[in-house]
């Protein structure tokens, strides 16, 4: 299966990912912001229909594109504070209008499917050194931002007061899930994304242990989730995007049904002690 060059590129992109999706979606997550990775992850389809008309490389144009639309939602936070849906909302009309118009004028000649739904013989060599520098540059920003994330993600107000810049900070982070997002384009496809960055989380967070614990274990299971995803799409020729997202919600299922058993058996101990 490896000896081919574009299973060797779709590996490699894949560990990126592995890494990039659960650091970026831990702050998602605790900041109860996942519907704004969903809605940038279909937002980012615009950036991949713009790419292909004007022949610029699809994960470029979606990162431009997808974070000119996270500068927007933070921009409207602050003039729609109670209405954070009706951000979402607008966002998703204006970013899937665009797609669709552009798509269905006939203006891209090419198949948009593997975007879609994440394809491992598309993956060129190329792909990976535009997935590598953003990847790079995002992992560089988060270890150099860590400190003002996590109290910006805690406690927003008390960030403000301790003189952090909390708006510029929103705004790259915006860029940050941008970035994550496009890179995970052509393995995970624009459709299920969001559950790349969320569900790892989501799977950590049952450990009930610290911050820094919880990322790790994320990391983990996002690398166990889109390598099984691979692997398993390759075989049964299926598209890794939809392979992966189940992969990530049975490993969540199963998580929580370990847990349960667990508590039950130490609540069985306790009873008969």
């Amino acid at each position: 299966m490896l000896h081919y060059s574009f299973m060797q590129n779709a590996f490699m992109i894949s560990i990126l990912i592995s890494i990039l999706c659960p650091l970026i979606g831990m702050f998602l997550v605790l900041r109860r912001y996942s519907m704004i990775g969903d809605t940038l992850a279909h937002a980012s389809l615009a950036g991949v229909a713009v790419g292909l008309v004007t022949n610029i490389n699809p994960i470029i144009s979606a990162f431009f594109v997808t974070s000119a639309f996270g500068i927007i939602i933070e921009v409207l936070r602050e003039n729609f504070k109670r209405y954070a849906e009706l951000i979402l909302a607008i966002t998703l009309s204006l970013s899937v209008g665009i797609a669709i118009t552009i798509i269905s004028a006939g203006a891209v000649h090419t198949n948009v499917e593997s975007f879609l739904f994440g394809s491992i013989l598309t993956v060129t060599r190329g792909d990976l050194y535009t997935v590598l520098v953003l990847s790079v540059i995002s992992i560089g920003t988060i270890v150099g931002l860590y400190q003002q994330l996590v109290f910006l993600t805690f406690d927003e107000e008390g960030a403000k007061l301790a003189g952090i810049k909390t708006k510029f900070i929103n705004y790259i982070f915006a860029v940050l899930v941008a970035a994550t997002i496009s890179v995970a384009i052509r393995i995970v496809g624009v459709l299920v994304i969001s559950s790349l960055i969320a569900l790892p989380v989501a799977t950590a967070l049952q450990l009930q242990k610290g911050f820094k614990i919880t990322m790790i274990f994320s990391i983990v299971v996002s690398f166990v989730d889109i390598i099984l995803g691979l692997i398993i799409s390759y075989w049964i020729n299926a598209a890794p995007g939809g392979v992966t997202a189940l992969i990530s919600v049975c490993l969540l299922l199963l998580t929580i049904l370990l847990k349960k058993l667990h508590v039950y058996k130490f609540s069985s101990r306790q009873v008969k002690s």
